[in-house]
């Protein structure tokens, strides 16, 4: 079964209720070797494989759902260090942790002149983006996060980090419910 998108190329299988029934080898058969050893060896202590299920998608069960994961959209407002590429970067690293998250890679960008940070933690389970706007004390943060990670513990270190925030918005989605 082939797909002609990229993130079937990848090795993730769009049709997920055929994706279960492939074998190993027609699930990665357009995909290097090296990604292939990767899906067979990088579980880690926490992971939750749907029992039964032998694919690695680290999908969520919860209330009932199945969902590939959790999606928050947060604004801050009056928030203040939105300028400090240093204090970014430390309070990505908090949230990815305190989240019980992975961190791969972090890449920030400080622009000029109104000196915002622009920038992503890749994480194992997904990523945090950040966008700051430090002359109107506004930031925006995505947080998507699979498998055990607990994104809504990071909003209080986002609250925290950036504060006194006057106002803090957050909205949720379940990305890829498929039951």
């Amino acid at each position: 079964m082939k797909h002609s998108t990229t993130l079937s190329e990848l090795g993730m299988g769009l049709d997920l209720h055929t994706a279960g029934t492939l074998t190993k080898e027609e699930k990665y058969a357009d995909v290097g070797e090296t990604l292939t050893a990767v899906h067979d060896t990088g579980v880690s202590a926490g992971d939750t494989a749907i029992p039964g299920d032998d694919r690695l998608d680290h999908f969520v069960e919860k209330d009932g759902l199945r969902f590939a994961g959790t999606h928050l959209i947060i604004d801050l407002w009056d928030a203040s260090r939105l300028d400090d590429l240093e204090h970014v970067d430390a309070t990505l690293r908090r949230a990815t942790e305190v989240a019980g998250a992975t961190l791969l890679n972090i890449d920030l960008h400080h622009f000029t002149p109104n000196g915002g940070v622009s920038g992503v933690a890749v994480l194992a389970e997904s990523h945090i983006s950040i966008h700051t706007w430090p002359e109107c004390g506004y930031a925006a943060i995505d947080l998507f996060m699979c498998g055990s990670a607990q994104p809504h513990k990071a909003i209080d270190i986002f609250r925290e980090a950036f504060g006194p925030v006057v106002r803090v918005s957050v909205g949720e989605h379940k990305r890829g419910i498929v039951g």
